[in-house]
Formats: structure tokens, C-alpha cells, sequence
């Protein structure tokens, strides 16, 4: 590309960062590293109304801990600072005034209750009310276009609310093209006259983050698919500026598991996943899961969330943020919505689980396990790499591994029923001598010594293998039993024999 690639992310501050706003965070960063362009986070708080305290700082801690860490923004390489639109708000009257000047924007005081008296008259018409060329200037709208200027200076110097709206131009056609939907064909007439500016001194987010984006030098904007219906008046806007517009690509919706629409937070509590990063406490004290706290790795989310509208036109589904940077191409974005699949995510949850280190796993297992705060995490960790390969969370390592660090205190009646004979009993004592018996206390000398026993007095594997795991474990689960023999050695594996043979 000709010029240096810079792309941004503009959350709102309004709430928690949905996996929506990451899935774009990430594709940005992704487009940013494959061209060595720059990855820019701007705060787009121009609405101070559903301003979130903390939201901010959430957004930053779920970025960073997908590992798609921003270059610029709030307090990090601010040349074109500052990144929070509530601090640039001095900027816009000045673009909003450039605009009335060039004809291209209006002064507009309607009151609510006009505007209402109007939808209301249309409705009843069976009409639809546009605030555009059809009726600004035909005197029932109060605004600049049928008022003198000092009627207009008149009401603005008396303190009367007003908005200044873009004067959308009639009778053109509009040819825009996106990245990913490619060219776009928009009759003018159709667009109504958004508001720009308000007279509470505050942008709307149309003229916000078209001024930020030309002084921050973005040369793509990549966003949601929501946005796509602003694009004409974007475009318009730059046009109306002078300035040379981004090229814009509009991302698919995230779609809900099953059923019409986009995926939002009453899916993921209905259906049990999250829908958030990280797990977020609202002002009102109402918490929200998060990927992280649920036990997700980040490289699972990321690698998800980036064939949620992408695919590398491969079979290949694993990927690493590094072999995605490599492997990111726009034009791979479909179109259509992109369905959300809950079993999926913990496939790829799975996956990076069996590439963790057994030590990493089993520290984090200890702290959030009670009954593992005395035993040595060295222990843990071989542990982990006997049951890891049958769990999809840490937080499932209890129930697939307890029979390492606590006797059966029960057994299975289920299991009993298939398991215990009437020369279980028998049997057991045989093999409890067999263990007490055996010097050279391995998996392999286990193996051989029970294994050669049954085979040699031609005994059923079963009539062995089973009442004897059911000993050791209290039910049938569990890896291979030598394993856990071995594990929990000769005294304990004798004991567990004995306190079996009893219940028999």
C-alpha cells in the first residue's frame, strides 16, 4: 500500500466490551500488523449520558488480555491525542461551522414536539416523515434555510436550543464501494438530514468520528455491518470537507446459536456462555461472565472470534494471533452473518488446553481447588497430564482427577452392579497381594505383574480391571489404572483394595 496503514477501534464507554466489539478490535489489529500499520484505540464518549465509570479501562484490560494491545490511544503514544472524544469536543464547532459556511450544513431549532406534530401528520397520511430536501425548506420546519440570518443569529444569541444538520444533496446518486460488500449504489433523495452538532456543544457521533479520523490520518475504517446505512452520509461528508475519504470495510453480524438476529447477552444467559471478555460488575452490582473467568484462554478466543465472518479458504482451522496476522485478507470476509456456536468455542478452548504447560495448568488448578492448597504442585501437575486431555476447562480438573488426592469414600451403584461378582472379593485379595508384593513399585511393572496374573490363570480382563478401578477411583472413569497406582503409591493403592474388599 502506498501510505502507512492506519486503522482504529472506537468503542463507546457505555458498558461492557460485547465479543462483537472485540471480533472488530481484532480484525483491525489484524489488517494493522499484516500491512506493519498502526492499530489506534479511540474512547467515543460523546454521549456523556450512558457514559459507563470504568468502561474505559475495561475495554483496555479485555484488549490486552486477547493479546491485541492498541499502539495509540489513552495514554499511549499520543501524537494525535488526545484519544478520548469528550477531550476534543473544542475541535468540532469549528468542522460544523466550516460546514454552514460551505452550504453544506443548516442551523435547525425544532422543538421535539414539532418534530413529533410532524411524523405524527405524515403517519396519519400514510406517509413517512424525512427530515430532508422534501420539507426543509418549505416553511413548516423551522431552520436556517427559510430563516434570514438575523433571525438565525436572533435565536441562537436568545440561548434557543438548535442542532445543525447536514444538508443531504438531491437528486444525485451515490457510487461508494466497501472492501468486503464491494460497490454500493445510494439515491440521495433517500437520505434524511442528520443531526452533526447539538447546541449543548457536543458532536454527534457522524461528525465526531469523521473530523477524528481525518486529523488521526485513518486510512481504513473496518466496523460493524450496523454501520453500513451511515456510509453515504460519511462519504458525503468528506466530500463536503474536501478531504480524501478511508476506504471502508463493513463486517458481517455475529448472528445468535439458533433462530433470527444478532447475538446479544440474553443468548449467552439462556444458552450458558458468556458474551463478554471479561467478567463485568455493572453499577447496579449486576455481574456478567466473561470468557476469561470461565475458564477460555485467550488464543481460543481469538482464534474463534476470527472465523466468526472470516475463513482462510484452507481446511486449517488452528491459528496462532501470529499466523493470522500472516493469514488476514479482507476480501475473506463474507458478507453474510456469521452464526455463533457455543460447542465450538470449547473445541478451540480444548485444543490450547493440551498446548499448556502441565505446570502452568496445575497452579492455576491448586488456586482455585481447597482441597489442593497442602499438595505439592509438582504432584498436581503429573496429575494434570494424565486427566488434561479429557477436560475442556480448568475447572474441570476436580471431577476428572479427585481420585488422586481422596479416597473413595462410596462407589458407583451402577458401577457396583457391573463390576462386583461373587468372587470379586477373592480376586481383589489376590491382586492386593500381588501390589504389596511388588519391589520395584512402576506403571510397568504393575502392568506386567497384574496383567501376567490374569492372563496366566486365564481370568476375564473385566472381572479384574473393573471392580479394581472401582476401588481405586469409586466409579468407572478415570486414565489407565496403572497410572493411578502408581500415583497414589503401593500403601494407598493397598489401602483403597482393602476398605473395597470390605464392601463387597
Amino acid at each position: 500500500m502506498s501510505k502507512n496503514v492506519r486503522v482504529r477501534f472506537a468503542p463507546s464507554p457505555t458498558g461492557p466490551l460485547h465479543i462483537g466489539g472485540v471480533r472488530t478490535a481484532l480484525f483491525n489489529y489484524l489488517f494493522a500488523k499484516k500491512h506493519g500499520g498502526d492499530f489506534v484505540l479511540r474512547i467515543e464518549d460523546t454521549d456523556q449520558n450512558r457514559y459507563v465509570e470504568g468502561a474505559e479501562d475495561y475495554i483496555v484490560k479485555s484488549l490486552d488480555w486477547c493479546g491485541i494491545s492498541f499502539d495509540e490511544g489513552p495514554g499511549k503514544n499520543e501524537k494525535f491525542g488526545p484519544y478520548r472524544q469528550s477531550e476534543r469536543k473544542h475541535l468540532y464547532k469549528q468542522y460544523a461551522d466550516d460546514l454552514i459556511a460551505s452550504g453544506n450544513a443548516y442551523y435547525a431549532f425544532d422543538t421535539s414536539e414539532q418534530l413529533d406534530a410532524e411524523r405524527k401528520g405524515h403517519e396519519a397520511e400514510g406517509k413517512t416523515f424525512i427530515y430532508n430536501w422534501h420539507n426543509r425548506e418549505k416553511g413548516r420546519l423551522v431552520n436556517s434555510l427559510v430563516l434570514t440570518e438575523a433571525e438565525t443569529k436572533a435565536k441562537i444569541e436568545a440561548g434557543e436550543d438548535y442542532v445543525i444538520r447536514f444538508k443531504s444533496p438531491q437528486d444525485e446518486t451515490l457510487h461508494l464501494t466497501d472492501i468486503i460488500r464491494g460497490n454500493i449504489t445510494i439515491d440521495t433523495n433517500v437520505l434524511d438530514d442528520k443531526v452533526l452538532f447539538k447546541s449543548d456543544g457536543m458532536p454527534t457521533y457522524h461528525l465526531a468520528n469523521i473530523v477524528d479520523d481525518h486529523l488521526m490520518e485513518i486510512t481504513h475504517v473496518i466496523r460493524g455491518e450496523e454501520w453500513l446505512p451511515s456510509l453515504a452520509l460519511h462519504q458525503l461528508l468528506y466530500d463536503a470537507f474536501g478531504w480524501e475519504a478511508p476506504e471502508f470495510a463493513h463486517l458481517p453480524l455475529i448472528l445468535k446459536p439458533t433462530g433470527k438476529g444478532k447475538l446479544s447477552k440474553r443468548d449467552g444467559d439462556k444458552l450458558g456462555f458468556p458474551v463478554f471478555p471479561l467478567e463485568y460488575t455493572a453499577p447496579d452490582g449486576t455481574v456478567s461472565r466473561g470468557y476469561k473467568e470461565d475458564g477460555y484462554f485467550p488464543e481460543a478466543v481469538v482464534n474463534f472470534l476470527a472465523f466468526l465472518g472470516w475463513n482462510p479458504g484452507t481446511e486449517q482451522e488452528i491459528f496462532s494471533l501470529e499466523q493470522l496476522v500472516a493469514d488476514f485478507d479482507l476480501a475473506r470476509v463474507n458478507k453474510a452473518g456469521a452464526r455463533f456456536d457455543p460447542d465450538k468455542t470449547k473445541w478451540f478452548n480444548h485444543h490450547y488446553m493440551q498446548q499448556q504447560l502441565d505446570l502452568h495448568l496445575a497452579e492455576a488448578f491448586k488456586t482455585m481447588q481447597p482441597e489442593l492448597a497442602d499438595v505439592d504442585v509438582n504432584y498436581i501437575a503429573l496429575v494434570v497430564g494424565l486427566i488434561k486431555e479429557r477436560a475442556t476447562f480448568v475447572q474441570d480438573f476436580w471431577d476428572l482427577s479427585h481420585f488422586f488426592f481422596t479416597a473413595p469414600t462410596a462407589y458407583d451403584e451402577k458401577a457396583s452392579k457391573k463390576a462386583i461378582k461373587e468372587d470379586t472379593a477373592e480376586l481383589m485379595t489376590k491382586v492386593m497381594d500381588l501390589v504389596t508384593k511388588t519391589n520395584d513399585f512402576t506403571v510397568s511393572n504393575l502392568q506386567t505383574d497384574i496383567k501376567g496374573w490374569i492372563t496366566t490363570n486365564e481370568i476375564g480382563f473385566g472381572k479384574v480391571m473393573m471392580p479394581l478401578r472401582l476401588a481405586l477411583v469409586g466409579a468407572l472413569q478415570g486414565p489407565d489404572v496403572f497410572d493411578i497406582m502408581f500415583m497414589i503409591g503401593k500403601a494407598e493403592t493397598v489401602n483403597r483394595i482393602a476398605q473395597f474388599i470390605k464392601q463387597v
